[in-house]
């Protein structure tokens, strides 16, 4: 069948097509377009990563993160308790050490004393339960070489003997206040050896957000920056190389029998396939991180007017939500909280 438009082209109509069907009558205003909706953002989704770093009496500018800082001791209580009123669902937590306190085995991270056990008794005291209070599991921060563990005697990472590193830390976090921790090292086994050792050692209700899928990217620079990492090389031994998918699926079959609580892909933008595949297949919450290297390359389009940075941060909030992720790490979480 044809229809004639006055003026205009005939057009081949069938059951259900156009001119009947018109999906544009459901985008006619603001108010149709929220009603319709398919997916939608909430701030207790919304994870905020921050960075406290040791022996500062100034929050320091993350010169390749514009607005993000390495806060005080003072200044991160501050950013927990904004995080909360914007009603942001978690806090995550990175120590930056002072160069002298790092060493081979990353003694910073174990010693109670050390910055970010210390930057989380603060929280844990300031807000209590309020947030959902979450630290960062590795040993990159705190080691002399900025691999994110010890190294055997020919400077290779060594699997087995990080992950006893990684037990004592979790206690140590653990007993410090946080409610999960965050083991992103990508060592073998490094998940049901921690819930081992914090089931142990008391600490069941401690969760763990696995970083089931963490590739070696390009887009990590920024972050780098920001917890002034002392790397020699790469990670490519033990982070995932981007070319797979398929390896994923394996790491998050074994994060999940060893007893991961929450799951997570990172970076973000370049793996929303992984994270679509994660999300239809975990029986667990899935997170993702919306990485420096994303974060950095917005800024710096909206500051020399290419894009419109508040669409741009909201689209990619989106996006994440629409692959199927239940919780989002981003350095937004509490500017995109309070607009929601």
């Amino acid at each position: 069948m044809t229809t004639q438009f006055p003026g205009g082209p005939a057009y081949a109509t069938g059951v259900g097509g156009f001119p009947a069907a018109r999906p544009r009558r459901l985008r006619t205003t603001p108010a149709m377009r929220r009603m319709v909706a398919e997916h939608r953002l909430h701030p207790a989704q919304l994870i905020l990563p921050v960075f406290v770093r040791d022996g500062i009496g100034e929050p320091v500018p993350v010169s390749s993160m514009p607005g993000v800082v390495q806060h005080t001791r003072e200044t991160l209580k501050k950013a927990a308790h904004e995080a909360v009123r914007a009603g942001v669902g978690g806090f995550m937590i990175y120590g930056v050490p002072k160069e002298e306190d790092k060493d081979a085995v990353g003694s910073a991270g174990t010693d109670p004393d050390g910055i970010l056990q210390v930057a989380l008794r603060d929280v844990r005291a300031e807000v209590g339960d309020d947030i959902v209070i979450m630290s960062d599991l590795c040993l990159d921060e705190t080691t002399d070489h900025g691999h994110c563990g010890v190294l055997d005697a020919e400077g290779r990472v060594d699997n087995d003997a990080t992950l006893e590193r990684y037990a004592e830390m979790a206690c140590v976090q653990a007993e410090a206040g946080a409610h999960v921790l965050g083991p992103s090292g990508m060592m073998d086994g490094q998940i049901g050896f921690v819930r081992r050792a914090l089931d142990e050692a008391g600490h069941r209700d401690v969760s763990l957000f696995a970083y089931t899928a963490k590739y070696a990217s390009a887009f990590y620079g920024p972050f780098r920056e920001a917890v002034g990492s002392s790397l020699k090389g790469d990670r490519k031994t033990y982070q995932q190389d981007p070319a797979n998918a398929r390896e994923a699926l394996r790491e998050l079959s074994l994060d999940a029998a060893e007893g991961a609580d929450m799951v997570m892909v990172k970076p973000g933008l370049p793996y929303l396939d992984v994270l679509r595949d994660f999300a239809e297949r975990a029986e667990v919450p899935v997170g993702v991180y919306q990485i420096s290297g994303e974060y950095a390359m917005v800024e710096a389009a909206a500051q020399n007017g290419w894009i419109d940075r508040d669409r741009a941060i909201m689209e990619t909030l989106t996006s994440f939500k629409r692959a199927g992720a239940n919780l989002i790490l981003t350095y937004w979480a509490t500017e995109a909280a309070g607009r929601l």
